[in-house]
């Protein structure tokens, strides 16, 4: 086992750090999320906390890591009273507190455990396989690039976190074991986000970014270096600060339980949440005891308002978000100001004079309830209590009033420019890019979906045989047994059981006869997106309205689990602004600032997202295209433009790419352009009135054309 970076000499990263140690004094906090960009110290600062957790107790031989004091009594390996009578409930084994890696790719049983379903069946043998949940118990599970996880792997995880125990069903033979432990997940937001409702059951999350400060940088590479050259000698050199934090975690656990949760810390966590206007009461609970333990971090047994205020930062910014494009950030004036409002109200007296006389003041002297005045957030440790300066502020795209307001007011913006006047005139083209329209308000779109039956990642948009959903047959298992289809497996082995010679009321089953379910639900697909950013698009009340369906299919692709991508064509050519990642918000930052002006060339820019689809297959061919295309449908520049165009679409369509074509033609004579360019693509066109949700028209029940023989191929 390699030798684990001293969590001492991490440089920098106070949030970070401060995070993980407060759920290591406190794991029923609830884990803690870290996010930040590539390459920050995220995964080495959770590898290094295991080294300073105690060592824990275990009775001898129990592969769900029971306390000799307190045994689990419904544990697998149990019962343990025997052993605990012999060894007079004290003694017990002793080893280090584990952490356990949850890979990405890990399968449901790997997580969870895996019961053997043949001897279930046949022996009535409950032989259960304990899987990484039980490792982690009384230890820490950690999950890298949690955003990636699958869905129905975070929902198991965080069940299992949130009830302290894991629960394994299998066909009515059932399994329960503890499964206490520290979560801590890490994440690039790069990569996509987690759903808010997930982000909720995580107790803290912290931001992270690399230092822009030369010296410390320096110091980061330096030792860095030092480490992977002689770690042993490197970690020796940090042993005293290991040993110092360790005792000081096994201190705070100590004193947490006599720390005293006041009224008013108790009246400033309920009006913080209000005020931010946090959904359920899962925050203030968190909040209470993030504040309670870094009471104790701190050797106190009274909570103040500054750790309120650090219980604050830590606990709430991810459970403000109202959809995946919003930073998570919160207001600290806002905060300051709400906890000031309600820093006198412990065990208020309504016979008091209101106006603080002296003989009954209207609150606590300060030197009795703590000095709430001298002791405002204002004057609390900047070390301590700092949001990571890294957070984003950007402003939620979908939102711009004043770029709407401001296009209106000249009206050579609102008609729409003829296809290549921008070419003519270059100043008035590198105007219009220097003020790129903002996006309409974002609507709720209908669904889009792919045709026939995939087999790709899971998600929540095209028809696919997944682990999940509802059973639509049986099969013969390829590889590990999944799900037991109990009814195909019974008929399977019923007509052998003379020829096996059974005897008994039992059922004779043999390998042979197992089958499992074969399931159907939905999967993710990559939406790829073509706009169309041309002179003929430049008009900006048309732009903004054209930004503003793009930016509401995002969202659609985010709560689907889409991977997405975006080209667009201008002027020359056609350019990948955004490769296929899982990162919504990334595309709608792109889509933001998009310049428009200049010629269609629309040909270039389907060749172009010809190309992303062929190597996007060759990285990923089990997950489906679907072609999202948003133009007026004109080609204009370079040699025959609408004939190279049609090519293009048809070359398309012959690769059995899926394709909507989103019309934004508007005023009252339509050439009906984009409508051809959607037969070509053997696909359908949308206006963007029928692309709302609420419209009456009947939308996209499949996309048809050249692509049904594909899609039955597929099946």
């Amino acid at each position: 086992m390699s030798t684990p970076y001293p969590f001492t000499a991490i440089v920098g990263m106070r949030d970070l750090q401060l995070g993980l140690l407060l759920n290591a004094v406190n794991p029923r906090i609830g884990g803690v999320l870290v996010r930040g960009e590539k390459g920050t110290a995220k995964s080495t600062a959770v590898r290094a906390l295991a080294a300073l957790m105690p060592p824990v107790a275990v009775v001898p031989g129990c592969r769900f890591s029971c306390a000799p004091g307190a045994p689990d009594p419904a544990c697998p390996d149990g019962p343990h009273t025997d052993w605990a009578e012999a060894a007079g409930g004290e003694a017990g084994e002793s080893r280090p507190t584990r952490m356990v890696e949850l890979p990405v790719g890990a399968s449901e049983d790997r997580l969870v455990g895996a019961l053997d379903i043949e001897r279930a069946l046949s022996e009535g043998v409950k032989s259960f396989e304990p899987g990484l949940l039980a490792a982690a118990h009384r230890g820490v599970l950690y999950v890298d690039e949690v955003n990636l996880l699958h869905d129905h792997l975070v929902d198991l995880l965080l069940d299992a976190a949130a009830m302290g125990a894991s629960y394994v069903e299998r066909e009515g033979v059932s399994v329960r074991h503890a499964a206490r432990f520290l979560l801590v997940g890490t994440m690039n937001p790069e990569e996509g986000e987690l759903r808010p409702q997930l982000l909720d059951r995580f107790g803290l999350t912290v931001e992270v970014a690399a230092s822009r400060d030369t010296d410390e940088r320096v110091e980061v590479v330096r030792r860095r270096l030092e480490f992977d050259d002689a770690p042993e000698e490197f970690t020796a050199r940090w042993q005293e600060e290991e040993r110092e934090l360790r005792e000081r975690i096994a201190a705070a656990r100590a004193l947490l339980p006599q720390v005293r949760l006041g009224d008013r810390a108790l009246r400033q966590i309920a009006a913080t949440c209000a005020a931010f206007e946090v959904d359920g009461m899962r925050a203030d609970i968190v909040m209470s005891r993030t504040a309670t333990t870094l009471a104790a971090w701190a050797g106190r047994t009274e909570v103040l308002a500054e750790d309120v205020r650090q219980a604050a930062l830590l606990a709430l910014p991810h459970r403000r978000r109202r959809n995946p494009f919003d930073s998570p950030d919160l207001d600290e004036d806002k905060l300051d100001e709400t906890l000031d409002q309600h820093s006198g109200e412990d065990d208020p007296d309504p016979d008091d004079d209101p106006d603080g006389g002296p003989d009954g003041g209207g609150g606590a002297p300060s030197d009795e309830d703590g000095g709430p005045r001298g002791e405002s957030p204002d004057e609390a440790p900047a070390d301590d209590t700092s949001v990571p300066e890294q957070s984003r502020t950007e402003d939620t795209p979908g939102t711009p009033e004043p770029s709407r307001d401001a296009t209106q007011e000249t009206p050579q913006d609102s008609a729409e420019e003829p296809a290549g006047d921008a070419e003519q005139q270059p100043a008035g083209g590198a105007a219009r890019e220097q003020a790129a329209a903002g996006a309409g308000e974002p609507f709720k779109t209908r669904r889009l979906s792919v045709p026939g039956l995939g087999e790709g990642a899971s998600g929540r948009r095209s028809r696919a045989r997944t682990p999940h959903g509802r059973t639509t047959g049986a099969r013969r298992p390829r590889g590990t047994l999944g799900k037991l289809h109990v009814a195909a497996t019974m008929q399977a082995a019923a007509p052998h059981q003379h020829a096996r010679g059974r005897r008994g009321p039992g059922l004779v089953v043999r390998r042979d006869d197992l089958r499992e379910s074969v399931r159907e639900g939905r999967e993710g697909n990559l939406v790829l997106f073509v706009v169309d950013a041309s002179g003929s698009m430049a008009a900006r009340k048309r732009m903004s309205a054209v930004k503003g369906a793009v930016l509401s299919l995002l969202l659609d692709a985010y709560q689907r689990r889409d991977k997405v991508g975006m080209v667009t064509f201008r002027r020359t050519g056609a350019e990948v602004v955004l490769p296929p990642t899982s990162s919504v918000d990334a595309a709608a930052a792109r889509l933001e600032s998009l310049p428009t002006g200049g010629r269609t060339p629309l040909a270039d820019g389907l060749a172009q997202a010809r190309e992303v689809l062929r190597v996007e297959r060759l990285r990923d061919p089990s997950r489906r295209p679907l072609l999202v295309t948003v133009t007026d449908g004109r080609a204009t520049g370079g040699p025959e433009p609408v004939g190279r165009a049609r090519r293009a679409a048809r070359m398309l369509a012959a690769d059995g790419t899926a394709s909507v074509v989103v019309d934004c033609e508007s005023g009252p004579v339509r050439l009906g352009l984009a409508g051809e360019l959607a037969r070509d693509l053997g696909g359908t066109a949308v206006t963007l009135e029928e692309l709302r949700a609420d419209a009456v028209t009947d939308l996209v029940r499949g996309v048809t054309g050249t692509t049904t023989t594909h899609a039955r191929r597929a099946a």
